[in-house]
């Protein structure tokens, strides 16, 4: 049964807010009225480059005035809901900017999300308005915009990216500002099962996510920013992404895809200094360096989030693709952490960094609730400026999903270094549970990617009726021939307990991921289950 949508929104408490105002974290500004400021101070420099095209921060600003004006004209208005499905292209970034001058709240999906997914945001946002390409990368979009229309009764609008020049009137008209404390946007939960929640962010709690960040990541005005995963993730978005990037005085440039040899003419012909992968991308990364003969020369520091880098996969990031690894973990809820530029190769090779926020809040609970010792594995909870205090119309997954004081169980397993770096262990769920014996997914993955010969691998658990379940590894090989007895042999020789062992190899070509690049789990153990399942003849 589906949930009923309880309140829609979840505030943070007033005496909550107002230390964070009185702290500054939150300063009363928006994030449309920030880019104002912005052009100001920056007017001809360049803030964006997508293919030939390249705006000035004045010229950005003028289009998103008149965007905005155009879509005040058709009937938008303040806390309405529009599902923007668009690649990386500057269109993306205007319109995104014209919604937050409206006080209109943008609801980010993906480019790969279809049907279901839309109709599901456009549904559960109670959209006015969809936004998406007519084509994209071999896929038209346009049966999936009539499929939506037809399915949402809210839906007023359905636009192409084309469409949104035709609206632009040639003069910008005035509007009323938004009040900070109001919805800016909705990001989308990064889980791997089940549908995406909606994560409101305000104006004032992103400004200052967006902000920190590019404080924590040292951006002025000479960085030179690859949006290379999708602009709608919120690691590309704002941590600091695009809007740390523009906010700092920097130049952002739009990359069609995360590829290689899209990738690396861009970082090359435009001198790009930061860019921010997940996991999987790093490894192609840094096994087409060697090949690709680009100047990469330029990269000063890659950003690697989403999901655990491998020690030994960072280990080969400065030596392959020349540039310092920044590692990140955070999530689109909220809390960001970051290894330093300062901090030593032990702490950025091995952990996954430390709370952007001195008013982050973190504990690290046993199943009972109850704080660890230090130093132990536990599941992260935490709460602060920038953390939501509930998604959006999900009252009942909001009582599970946050303790009674406000505190948001991330369903992270992590232990806490004496420095306050994290290190994440695996999720409270990504354990296989072998006769009673807890195999933790993640650290036996780690030790496969040590593994000379494996490029890629993830441990999911696989049906047994003696055991319950068993440890099933998919492998992405460097070279054929690769088989279960060599895997566990050198399994062994690393000190792998033999219970951990994994009972079963599947070889394939690429591991399946999710829409916001984690390795999508549910797809290999619903696999895996299908191959264990007799067939009826």
């Amino acid at each position: 049964m589906a949930e009923e949508p309880g309140p829609d929104l979840v505030a943070w408490p007033a005496e909550f807010a107002d230390r964070y105002r009185r702290a500054g974290y939150w300063q009363g500004r928006t994030l449309g009225g920030l880019l104002r400021e912005w052009s100001a101070r920056h007017a001809a420099r360049t803030a964006l480059v997508a293919g030939d095209d390249r705006w000035t921060y004045a010229e950005l600003d003028e289009r998103v005035d008149r965007l905005a004006a155009g879509l005040h004209r058709i009937g938008l208005r303040p806390g309405d809901r529009v599902v923007v499905h668009l690649p990386n292209v500057p269109e993306f970034v205007v319109l995104c900017f014209a919604l937050f001058r409206l006080g209109a709240a943008p609801v980010l999906a993906l480019p790969a999300h279809r049907s279901s997914e839309i109709s599901y945001l456009c549904t559960t946002s109670g959209a006015v308005a969809y936004v998406a390409p007519r084509t994209h990368a071999g896929f038209d979009y346009r049966a999936l915009a009539a499929e939506v229309r037809r399915s949402v009764a809210t839906l007023r609008h359905v636009l192409t990216v084309e469409e949104l020049s035709e609206l632009a009137p040639a003069e910008s008209a005035a509007l009323p500002e938004p009040e900070p404390g109001s919805v800016a946007l909705f990001l989308l939960s990064g889980g791997t099962t089940g549908l995406p929640k909606l994560i409101p962010r305000t104006h004032d709690d992103y400004a200052y996510n967006v902000r920190a960040s590019a404080e924590v990541c040292q951006l002025d005005t000479t960085t030179v920013y690859l949006a290379a995963l999708p602009a709608a993730h919120n690691f590309a978005l704002g941590c600091p992404g695009v809007l740390g990037t523009l906010g700092a005085g920097g130049t952002v440039v739009l990359a069609p895809s995360p590829s290689p040899p899209d990738a690396f003419p861009l970082i090359e012909r435009e001198r790009v200094t930061v860019t921010a992968l997940v996991p999987p991308l790093a490894m192609l990364w840094i096994e087409a360096a060697g090949v690709a003969r680009r100047d990469l020369s330029s990269l000063r520091m890659l950003q690697v989030g989403g999901a655990k880098l491998a020690p030994q996969v960072a280990a080969q990031v400065r030596p392959r693709l020349g540039c310092r690894l920044q590692q990140v973990y955070g999530m689109a809820e909220g809390l960001l952490c970051f290894t330093r530029p300062e901090d030593p190769d032990e702490i950025v090779l091995n952990t996954q960094g430390r709370p952007m926020s001195p008013a982050d809040e973190v504990r690290i609970v046993d199943p009972d609730g109850a704080d660890v010792p230090p130093g132990e594995v536990g599941e992260l909870l935490t709460r602060g400026p920038y953390t939501l205090r509930g998604y959006y119309r999900a009252a009942a997954h909001n009582a599970r999903a946050f303790t009674a004081d406000g505190f948001y169980r991330t369903g992270d397993l992590v232990r806490a270094t004496p420095s306050g770096h994290l290190v994440v262990t695996g999720r409270a769920k990504d354990v296989i549970n072998r006769g009673g014996e807890k195999i933790s997914a993640v650290e036996v993955e780690g030790h496969l990617l040590a593994h000379p010969d494996v490029l890629d691998a993830a441990l999911v658990g696989m049906p047994d009726p003696m055991l319950g379940e068993r440890g099933c590894a998919y492998v992405v090989p460097r070279t054929p021939g690769l088989t279960l007895a060599a895997v566990n042999d050198f399994l062994r020789t690393r000190g792998l307990a033999d219970y951990k062992l994994p009972d079963r190899l599947e070889v394939i070509e690429r591991l399946p991921g999710t829409g916001v690049g984690k390795v999508d789990k549910n797809a290999l153990a619903a696999d895996i289950a299908a191959k264990l399942t007799p067939r009826s003849t």
